[in-house]
């Protein structure tokens, strides 16, 4: 299959947490190889790069990644600070190597930011950065934590601020390093991927994905998120801003007595639920997306009428 400038055909599938973008992405992947069509699989989850953190990222497992190629997983440990730009790197090599063997590339997930920065080519190496600046910004977001930071990005960066997941505190720092660098800048203008991209979205009636979220909740901490956090934080520091990540956060409050399990798998749950609003609101300002219902099957017929049209013969 021709890529033109190295670059595969790209296939975007979007979607709030817990849509099934993950089994969708191996179905159509699988379906893609029965028909002689080659296919990897690109993460785009900013909390999957993390070595170590599978259970409460929902990761796809050793087996999973065994029927196909994964990338985008496991970049880095658990302390060790990550930007998007940096992902946006990892990626191109991922797409040069896919293109090479001649197949076609699904990048999956539900960091908006990490999949416009690919699919749409968003300069995002080209955003200012000072190690000087950022530690300072950490050790604020230590001494008073996250509402400090949220309402100083507020005040140097008031529309960058409106459209940044205020309950991430690893993009609230990096907002803010840039903000302190150059204010409420707007970002840079994107480039393109250089040649066309299809968006697939799936959608979920709100109902359905309360109900799997709060289902998942449950089934991660009977899965043993607990003992796998308690296994990290002997390895690497509990203050590191991955370990606030939707369950690890709730995990650490069990172990040190401030929840009990029953309100962690709930405040787990509470936070993915407003997660999913968050990426519902970011997605809607996303053009070009065929979205695609997923509230009951996984619209797999559907998926592939629409990549038919899109891959060249």
């Amino acid at each position: 299959m021709s890529s033109p400038e190295g670059r595969p055909p790209l296939i975007v599938l979007a979607g709030a947490t817990a849509s099934g973008k993950t089994a969708l992405s191996l179905a159509l992947a699988e379906a893609l190889v029965a028909r002689g069509i080659s296919a990897e699989i690109i993460s785009a989850d900013s909390r999957q790069v993390y070595r170590g953190m599978d259970i409460g990222t929902a990761k796809v497992t050793l087996a999973e990644r065994a029927r196909v190629s994964h990338h985008g997983l496991d970049l880095v440990d658990p302390d060790a600070p990550f930007s998007v730009a940096e992902y946006a790197g990892h990626a191109r090599e991922a797409l040069a190597a896919i293109a090479e063997r001649g197949a076609v590339a699904i990048l999956v997930g539900g960091t908006g930011f990490y999949l416009r920065a690919v699919a749409r080519g968003m300069a995002v190496d080209q955003l200012p950065w000072d190690p000087a600046v950022r530690a300072a910004v950490d050790a604020r977001l230590v001494a008073e934590g996250l509402p400090a930071l949220v309402a100083e990005l507020r005040e140097l960066a008031p529309t960058r601020a409106a459209v940044i997941d205020a309950r991430n505190p690893r993009r609230v720092v990096r907002a803010l390093e840039i903000a302190r660098l150059q204010g409420d800048a707007a970002l840079p203008e994107p480039a393109g991927y250089g040649r066309p991209v299809l968006w697939l979205g799936l959608t979920v009636e709100s109902p359905v994905l309360r109900e799997r979220i709060r289902t998942r909740a449950q089934a991660q901490f009977d899965a043993g998120l607990v003992e796998e956090t308690e296994a990290l934080v002997a390895r690497f520091d509990p203050a590191s801003p991955s370990f606030s990540g939707i369950g690890y956060s709730e995990s650490l409050a069990l172990i040190a007595g401030r929840l009990t399990r029953e309100e962690a798998v709930a405040e787990d749950a509470r936070r993915n639920i407003l997660l999913a609003r968050h990426q519902a609101t970011w997605f809607r300002r996303e053009p070009e997306i065929c979205w695609l219902d997923a509230s009951h099957d996984l619209p797999i017929g559907k998926a592939l009428a629409t990549i038919d049209h899109y891959l060249p013969s």
